[in-house]
């Protein structure tokens, strides 16, 4: 956890007390009586959040918004798990694990669908060109040792991503190429940038900034090319909070968030810079492109959800493999 600030509480129409506005007062977990802890990461697929709270879209909600920044998606599992946090955004398979788990929460939102990319060095896509898959075969005997990837670690959203790919062109990611677990998008640039790996499954800023500086790395496939509807961050509620009426206020202003990214584009750099760290220019270089797919209505990432759960489950990330009704509530998005 590395940061903590607090939203001052809107005052409550004239008439509805606390227990009436939040359900039931003192009841939503992580922060205390009339508090909704919402749990964020500092990535480019939970801009939402960002933008919300530079905005001051969160003054719009009936609770004091305590924000939890976490550095990856297990410590939001185990801080929802403790009943510190009501609302995490973060990846879908660390969502789907804390279902799982057997805490009440279900995804209520998308927040980006389609947002990573596969890059390989610019060697590889000839031989692809030529040779389709056995171009990992002759890349292995060219140079001596094995097609090196580096995503996150297996089982996370970009893992998950290039492991299917690979799969859907009869290549095993087991013995036919080598999967690195790197943790963190600063460490898979560095990685590309030192030429210790010759491919990477990634989300931006790692694919606007390897082209901005140069490297010999390309986009060889976009997740919109490899499994339509690819999910990534999402918004999870915990049953207190989506049979409070903080549900639908929270995707009322999320769903706004979503377009002031879709239609503000240098603005929105602007907030991912002083938010992510993202240098500005960089930012709407990669707004602009194929990977910045922002989105609210959770319907448009169902379909690659099931995949991400078939691998879970097979990963022993989850005990069985989640449905549709277990993971997702459509209801609140579907009364906005």
């Amino acid at each position: 956890m590395v940061e903590q600030t607090r939203f001052s509480r809107r005052a409550y129409v004239a008439g509805v007390g606390s227990a009436a506005t939040l359900g039931v007062a003192g009841c939503l977990g992580g922060g205390g009586d009339d508090t909704v802890t919402v749990a964020h990461m500092p990535i480019f697929p939970d801009l939402q959040y960002y933008v919300m709270e530079s905005e001051d879209y969160l003054a719009e909600i009936d609770a004091t918004i305590d924000n939890q920044e976490f550095g990856n998606g297990p410590d939001i599992v185990q801080a929802m798990g403790g009943g510190e946090v009501d609302i995490a955004m973060f990846g879908v398979v660390p969502a789907m694990i804390t279902i799982d788990r057997g805490i009440g929460a279900q995804v209520t939102a998308a927040n980006i669908k389609e947002p990573m990319a596969i890059l390989t060095h610019d060697e590889f896509a000839p031989l692809w060109d030529e040779h389709g898959s056995d171009a990992f075969d002759i890349w292995a005997d060219e140079n001596g040792e094995q097609f090196t990837f580096g995503t996150f670690p297996q089982g996370s959203v970009p893992d998950v991503l290039l492991r299917y790919w690979l799969q859907q062109e009869g290549v095993d990611p087991e013995t036919d190429v080598t999967i690195t677990g790197i943790s963190g998008a600063n460490a898979v640039f560095q990685a590309i940038a030192n030429g210790e790996i010759d491919g990477a499954s990634i989300m931006e800023p790692v694919p606007s900034r390897v082209a901005e500086e140069g490297l010999s790395y390309e986009t060889f496939r976009t997740s919109a090319e490899i499994m339509p509807g690819q999910p990534a961050a999402v918004t999870l509620m915990t049953d207190s909070v989506r049979e409070s009426p903080v549900a639908t206020q929270f995707l009322n202003q999320h769903v706004r968030a979503t377009t002031f990214i879709n239609e503000n584009p240098s603005a929105t750099a602007d907030i991912v810079e002083s938010g992510i760290g993202m240098p500005a220019e960089q930012a709407q270089q990669a707004l602009g492109g194929p990977l910045a797919n922002f989105v609210t209505d959770p319907r448009e990432i169902e379909a690659g959800t099931e995949i991400f759960a078939e691998f879970a489950a097979d990963n022993g990330q989850t005990d069985e493999q989640l449905t549709r009704d277990q993971i997702f509530d459509y209801s609140i998005y579907e009364t906005l």
